[in-house]
């Protein structure tokens, strides 16, 4: 009778001290927001062409490697280029022509003061005078041209070297190379051709997308942040949101939202499927949704995942 009595005010003092904890367990999972499906990808992926033709000559990067903004990629034959500017250099710098115009404009501005004086006293005739300062104004005409002649050479030589430097394929940006599908020796295509020297991706920072129902319009603006979680990759990282769309699809009922997550060391890859949590919402009740897929047109049937339903 005494045990029994014991029993049941420890049991019920059990049940009393367990309850704090239950209520503590159930209040987050109803303060959390729905986690939604998201895909990381580079900031920009570009593909490395030339804008003249040429043959390659040197390739300095594989397949995976980090490059710099301004760094040389590519470089194709250039040796009549290089020829050409050295010609134009040895033109922009000559000044035999210039010298020779000031001397021939110094003899005539003395023979002008000389035939002028001549002509004060009687000596020479008016057309003797005449034919000294029309010889001196040829030569004020003649320097001229040769110091026009000395600009224009000057601006050729910057052409050539332009010229040259078209021979030489630059990074745009801070990135990795994806794929390197010419080699030394090959073709490279002006414009459009069939196939690219090298495909480049920036991934610092690198762009998420992800798409939302209705419901979430009007919660969410850029400068907003959000909690990233890469599927495969491990950890949480914070996004700002960049954009929200406002024309919606109409088929599927959603819209797009961009956020840019900073990848400074390049420790996150490109083309990760993630889940993205806003702190703004709460609640929001998830239909089955759609990423879009390399920031383009086509569309995967992605159901939403509750971060409160997983755990």
């Amino acid at each position: 009778m005494n045990e029994s009595r014991l029993i049941a005010p420890r049991a019920a003092g059990s049940a009393i001290r367990a309850w704090p904890a239950l209520a503590l367990l159930a209040l987050p999972l109803a303060a959390q927001a729905d986690s939604f499906e998201c895909l990381m990808e580079p900031a920009q992926v570009v593909e490395i062409r030339s804008s003249v033709e040429g043959i390659i000559r040197r390739i300095h990067v594989q397949r995976g490697d980090d490059v710099k903004a301004g760094q040389t990629l590519v470089e194709l034959e250039s040796n009549a280029e290089r020829s050409a500017v050295a010609v134009a250099r040895y033109r922009s710098e000559t000044d035999g022509r210039i010298a020779a115009s000031k001397n021939r404009m110094e003899f005539a501005a003395g023979k002008v003061e000389r035939s002028r004086e001549l002509h004060k006293r009687g000596f020479v005739a008016t057309q003797v005078k005449d034919e000294a300062e029309t010889e001196k104004q040829l030569a004020e005409s003649e320097l001229k041209e040769s110091l026009e002649n000395r600009e224009l050479a000057r601006l050729e030589h910057r052409r050539a070297v332009d010229l040259l430097n078209q021979r030489a394929l630059r990074s745009p940006f801070n990135g990795v190379v994806m794929d390197r599908i010419l080699n030394p020796g090959d073709l490279a295509e002006s414009g459009t051709g069939p196939k690219p020297i090298l495909k480049l991706a920036q991934i610092d920072p690198l762009r998420v997308e992800v798409v939302l129902p209705l419901p979430a319009y009007g919660k969410l603006q850029a400068g907003m942040t959000a909690r990233i979680v890469p599927e495969g990759v491990g950890g949480s990282y914070t996004a700002t949101v960049k954009v929200v769309d406002r024309v919606f699809d109409a088929a599927s009922g959603t819209f797009g939202v961009r956020l840019e997550l900073p990848n400074p060391k390049g420790g996150l890859p490109g083309g990760v499927r993630c889940q993205v949590e806003f702190p703004q919402l709460v609640g929001i009740a998830g239909k089955p949704r759609q990423v879009r897929s390399g920031g383009g047109s086509v569309y995967k049937d992605v159901v939403p995942v509750s971060m409160s339903a997983t755990r």
